[in-house]
């Protein structure tokens, strides 16, 4: 009598060694598609940076390139008369030592 193996073990086999590569297979997808954005996010980050930068240095070339004009002219003060010079209140700052003893 000649018994032949059953082929349902290798049958089963198979079936996870397809199981364990398409998994592995999505997992390797999956971080591609991880990596990928992570890419974009920078190269995002780097793009609008340069744009920053490169409008920062227009307006500051802008403002140094501008005319300096002089102090423009203060209207008068409500109920001052308008011949009268007007007076600016000053501020003066004192600094106080903050280390110095009562006595």
């Amino acid at each position: 009598m000649t018994t032949a193996a059953p082929p349902i073990n290798n049958t089963q086999f198979s079936v996870n060694v397809t199981t364990k590569s398409q998994e592995q297979s999505l997992y390797q997808s999956s971080g591609a598609i991880v990596a990928a954005i992570v890419v974009g996010v920078i190269i995002i980050f780097t793009v609008v940076l340069l744009i920053l930068k490169t409008y920062n240095r227009h307006m500051r070339v802008k403002r140094e390139l501008e005319p300096k004009t002089a102090k423009p002219a203060m209207p008068p003060a409500l109920g001052q008369n308008s011949n009268s010079l007007s007076q600016h209140p000053t501020v003066t700052f004192i600094p106080v030592d903050i280390h110095m003893q009562n006595r």
